[in-house]
């Protein structure tokens, strides 16, 4: 068996996840790593293989919920994956890069496209495993391509017609691939106009979101011919407590650690209460948005 150098990178033992996740919840990482650069990710990788080790990628952590049992084996997370370039009408950024300044270095230099995600909060490699959007957008509008290191050890670089992207879903959630870099293709617009919107955008999100409390973002898919806020304003549900999580009085769409005392079973607890209710009361399944990992405690 070959042994792959990970001397180098930061891994760090039994930590705790809560510290990385918007919801400030999760159980600990059996090990997190933080490859730096793409020879040390390549490393990692391969060494988890060797060992037999799962992998899980978690990105920004802003729309995910971890269990409070934890992660097994190898957790990574890319925050120093975070260069974002420009050529021509493309703005090619790494997978630890977030959306929103990505979207920033577009306005800035009068690329449209990118708009509805200007206060997306999570990562460009989560946006794309996702396929993230938001007020009438979503990333598979704008991907060209993306660079994705298989579980092979081989990067590969897929096309938009590749990702098989629909609703909230691509093929890196079903063929292991980790996003290095994402290439996305936008058009030349008015610096002026493209500010407007995202800053309109932004507007919106904040008078109608509870982006002052932590949450894990927009909890369940729209089911076909509803909305999710209303059905959980009119089940009676918003407001409603488990533990230490609550539905926002804000936006029922939301989950909200009110006072910081949330568990991760608070939360599922939630999401179960709420997807029955409905279920019940008006026969729609909700189902969830928001990507659910790791081991009950």
């Amino acid at each position: 068996m070959t042994d792959f150098d990970i001397s180098s990178i930061k891994i760090l033992k039994n930590e705790p996840l809560s510290k990385y996740t918007f919801t400030e919840t999760g159980g600990p990482a059996d090990m997190l790593g933080f490859p730096e650069n793409r020879s040390e990710l390549i490393n990692l990788v391969n060494y988890c293989h060797a060992k037999n080790l799962s992998i899980t990628i978690i990105g920004n952590a802003s729309n995910l919920i971890i269990k409070d049992g934890g992660i097994r084996d190898m957790v990574i997370i890319l925050p120093k994956f975070n260069k974002i370039e420009v050529s021509k009408n493309t703005v090619i950024a790494e997978a630890g890069a977030t959306i929103i300044d990505t979207t920033k270095v577009a306005s800035e230099n009068s690329l449209s496209g990118l708009e509805f995600a200007a206060g997306i909060p999570g990562s460009v490699g989560g946006a794309v495993f996702m396929n993230a959007g938001a007020y009438g957008g979503e990333v598979s509008e704008c991907l060209q391509s993306a660079e994705v290191l298989m579980p092979s050890g081989e990067i590969v670089t897929f096309s938009n017609k590749d990702m098989n992207f629909s609703y909230r879903m691509s093929a890196i959630q079903s063929n292991g691939g980790i996003v290095i870099s994402a290439t996305f293709d936008l058009k030349p617009g008015d610096h002026n106009e493209i500010q407007a919107k995202m800053d309109e955008l932004n507007e919106i999100r904040r008078a109608k979101q509870p982006l002052e409390y932590p949450s894990c973002g927009s909890v369940f898919k729209r089911p076909t011919g509803h909305f999710t806020g209303p059905l959980i304003i009119d089940a009676g549900l918003q407001g409603h407590w488990v533990g230490g999580a609550q539905v926002s009085e804000k936006h029922a769409g939301f989950i909200v650690n009110r006072n910081h005392t949330a568990t991760a079973t608070d939360y599922l607890e939630l999401i179960k209460l709420i997807q029955k209710t409905i279920k019940e009361k008006f026969d729609v399944e909700l189902e969830t948005e928001v990507r659910i990992i790791g081991e009950d405690k």
